[in-house]
């Protein structure tokens, strides 16, 4: 008798085992669930979502780098790897640690960019609903798909715009160290972007472009409007190049 017990107590156990899924088989439903595996995500909305990024990053033909890395050949692409870039250590310790952008690292990276890749520079709490990740995810994935552009780290070609006689000033970085005290009492100057976006390395057109922007109420952020609203073009562009010639922690 104890030993027919012992029998249908490990046939149970086993029928139980059976239906219970394993670690593999969760991930293998997980990813088969989501929508931009499962062939079912929207490029053409995705590309109306990335009109929100299109203020960092840049992608097709003559894409360069800006506040954040051209996003040409993004896939497959090590992260962190970009050269003229520069990134976060964390970034790069996340590429030599084997990080790799495809549909699934980009889907947990869009959601919360901080945990996937704690102290990264990117200045974006996330995108909560799966659908607009996976859709935008599929845009990029066709968008991107080009050769990437030859000189993605040269600046772009002067264009008309309220900051470009600043822009076409050198800057003295000295200069721009010594008129960064109230920047960095909320900017760290390690670059990293706890709730306040960083600052660090930006490309001379793009930070000056922002400023001017501020002081013109083309931005609506009233504290940097209050900051800009004094500033001349010998002192923006002093801050831009004391801003981008530091490497980011």
């Amino acid at each position: 008798m104890r030993n027919l017990a012992a029998g249908a107590a490990a046939r149970r156990h086993a029928r139980r085992s059976s239906l219970r899924p394993g670690p593999i088989a969760a991930i293998l439903t997980l990813l088969s669930a989501s929508p931009v595996l499962a062939g079912e995500a929207d490029a053409a909305r995705g590309e109306t979502l990335y009109k929100a990024c299109k203020t960092c990053h840049q992608i097709g033909d003559g894409a360069r780098n800006g506040v954040g890395p051209h996003l040409d050949a993004l896939f497959g692409r090590v992260a962190g790897s970009l050269d003229g870039f520069k990134y976060s250590s964390a970034m790069k310790a996340k590429g030599a640690a084997g990080l790799a952008w495809d549909e699934a690292t980009l889907d947990a990276y869009l959601a919360k960019p901080q945990a996937l890749v704690p102290g990264t520079r990117m200045s974006f709490r996330g995108m909560q609903a799966e659908h607009d990740r996976a859709d935008l995810i599929a845009y990029l994935k066709a968008a991107s798909a080009g050769e990437p552009s030859a000189n993605g780290d040269n600046p772009a070609p002067a264009r008309p715009e309220m900051g470009a006689a600043a822009m076409a000033l050198a800057g003295d970085p000295a200069y721009g160290e010594y008129l960064s005290s109230e920047c960095v009492t909320c900017h760290q100057i390690t670059g990293r972007a706890d709730g306040i976006p960083s600052i660090i390395g930006w490309p001379k057109e793009a930070f000056i472009r922002a400023l001017f922007e501020y002081k013109t109420n083309v931005r609506s952020h009233q504290v940097m409007k209050n900051m800009t609203v004094n500033l001349g073009n010998e002192e923006i562009a002093a801050l831009a190049a004391y801003f981008g010639s530091i490497e980011p922690k």
